[in-house]
C-alpha cells in the first residue's frame, strides 16, 4: 500500500475525498503522475507515456443523508470515480476518508470487511441470478455477510416491502419487469442497511417513462431511510431531478460542484453554461426560486391586527402549529370583519410544496391566483 497523507479534514463529511487521482497504465505513479501535477493534459499523457487519466485529481466533500450526483458525458471519468470511493480501483494518488477511515490505507481485508458493512452497490445492469427468487436476490449481500438463514430472509422481504415488491418474493427475476428487477437490485443493497448507497448508472437501462417511475420512488425512498447516495448518471435531467447536489465532471475533473438551482442559474464556465443551455428552468427550478415573501398569521391573531398587511401585500395566510398553510387571506375577506383571522380565511386555495418545480405552479395560477409555497 502506497504512503500518503491521513489527517482528515475537519468538515462533518461522510465521504471526503482529497486530490484523488486514477491513472491507468502500468506505471501510473511514475512520470505520468509527475505530468499530471505539473498541468499537462489528458492528452499529452497519453501520447508520451501511454497512460490514461481515469480521475485527475478531485477533491471533494460528501455530506450525510444527500443524493450527491455526478454528472458527465462518457469519459468524464464519473465511473472511475465511484470506483475509487469503494476501492474497486485502486487510487494513484490522494485519500479518501469514509467516516474517520482513510480506505487509502487499509489491508485488503479491512477494505473488504468496510464494503460489507458500510457500502452496497447498484449497477447499471440489474446482475440479478435468474436461478434465484426475488426474495434470495434480495437477500443475497446478508449470505455473503454469513447472516442466519432466518434473519436473512426478514430483512430481504423487509428491503422487498420498502421498495413495493413484497408480494413478488418467491417469483423469479424473468416474471419482473425492467423496472422491477432494477427495484430488487436496490432492495438487495438496501437490505445489508449500508450507509452508503454507491448507484452507476442505475436508471440508465431503462425506458424513459420507468426511469421517471423509478427516479420518484428513489426520492420517496430516500426520505425514509436518509442513506448517503452517490449517484452516476449522463443525463442531465435526471441528474438536476435527484441530486440535493451536483457535479459535472470533465476528462476527470470537476467542472462544477452545487445545487440543481445553482448549477442551472449561476454556471462557472461556458462548458456548463454549454450544458444547461437547453434545460427548461420551469422544470428544473424550485418553487422557492420565485416565491415572495407575505404576511403569515396564526389562526388566533385578531382580524384588526392582521388587516393593514394583508391589505399592502395583497394576500396573507394562516400557519398551523408546524408552520403550513392551513388558510388564505385577502383584503376582501378582512373589509369589515371582526374576531379572529381563523374564522375568516378561504380553507380553498391553491398550494404546492417548496420542492415542487415551477412549471407544476402553471396551472395552479393560471387565473392569476396566488400559490402557497412551503412544507
Amino acid at each position: 500500500m502506497r504512503a500518503g497523507p491521513t489527517e482528515r479534514n475537519t468538515v462533518d463529511a461522510k465521504i471526503q475525498l482529497q486530490d484523488v487521482v486514477k491513472i491507468f497504465g502500468s506505471e501510473p505513479r511514475g512520470r505520468p503522475l509527475e505530468m499530471l501535477k505539473e498541468g499537462a493534459s489528458n492528452g499529452d499523457i497519453r501520447d508520451e507515456t501511454g497512460h490514461v487519466v481515469g480521475v485527475g485529481g478531485v477533491t471533494l466533500d460528501i455530506m450525510q443523508g444527500e443524493v450527491f450526483v455526478v454528472m458527465g458525458l462518457s469519459g468524464s471519468g464519473k465511473s472511475t470515480l465511484i470506483r475509487c470511493l469503494n476501492r474497486i480501483h485502486e487510487i494513484t494518488d490522494g485519500v479518501v476518508f469514509i467516516d474517520e477511515d482513510d480506505i487509502t490505507q487499509l489491508s485488503i481485508e479491512r477494505m473488504r470487511q468496510l464494503r460489507r458493512r458500510k457500502m452496497a452497490m447498484v449497477f447499471q445492469h440489474f446482475a440479478l441470478f435468474p436461478h434465484k427468487t426475488v426474495i434470495d436476490n434480495a437477500g443475497y449481500g446478508l449470505k455473503v455477510q454469513a447472516v442466519e438463514p432466518e434473519e436473512r430472509r426478514e430483512r430481504a422481504m423487509e428491503a422487498l416491502e420498502l421498495v413495493g415488491l413484497g408480494e413478488w418474493a418467491n417469483r423469479y427475476p424473468h416474471n419482473l419487469s425492467g423496472g422491477m428487477q432494477q427495484r430488487v437490485g436496490l432492495a438487495r443493497a438496501l437490505a445489508t442497511d449500508p450507509d452508503i448507497l454507491l448507484m452507476d448508472e442505475a436508471f440508465s437501462a431503462l425506458d424513459p417513462l420507468i426511469r421517471r417511475q423509478m427516479q420518484n420512488e428513489l426520492l420517496t425512498l430516500q426520505q425514509r431511510v436518509q442513506k448517503t447516495i452517490v449517484f452516476i448518471t449522463h443525463d442531465l435531467n435526471e441528474a438536476l431531478r435527484v441530486g440535493s447536489r451536483v457535479m459535472i465532471m470533465k476528462e476527470g475533473r470537476a467542472v462544477q460542484v452545487g445545487t440543481p438551482t445553482q448549477i442551472v442559474t449561476e454556471p462557472e464556465d461556458q462548458y456548463v453554461a454549454d450544458f444547461m443551455a437547453d434545460v427548461d428552468h420551469a422544470k428544473v427550478l424550485p418553487a422557492s426560486f420565485v416565491m415572495h415573501q407575505v404576511p403569515t398569521f396564526t389562526a388566533s391573531t385578531p382580524v384588526a391586527q392582521a388587516a393593514s398587511e394583508v391589505e399592502a401585500s395583497g394576500v396573507g395566510y394562516v400557519l398551523d402549529d408546524d408552520d403550513r398553510p392551513i388558510g388564505m387571506l385577502r383584503p376582501t375577506d378582512l373589509a369589515g370583519a371582526s374576531g379572529e383571522v381563523g374564522a375568516v380565511a378561504a380553507q380553498e386555495f391553491p398550494r404546492a410544496r417548496d420542492g415542487a418545480a415551477i412549471a407544476s405552479l402553471f396551472q395552479l395560477s393560471g387565473d392569476g391566483r396566488y400559490v402557497a409555497v412551503g412544507r
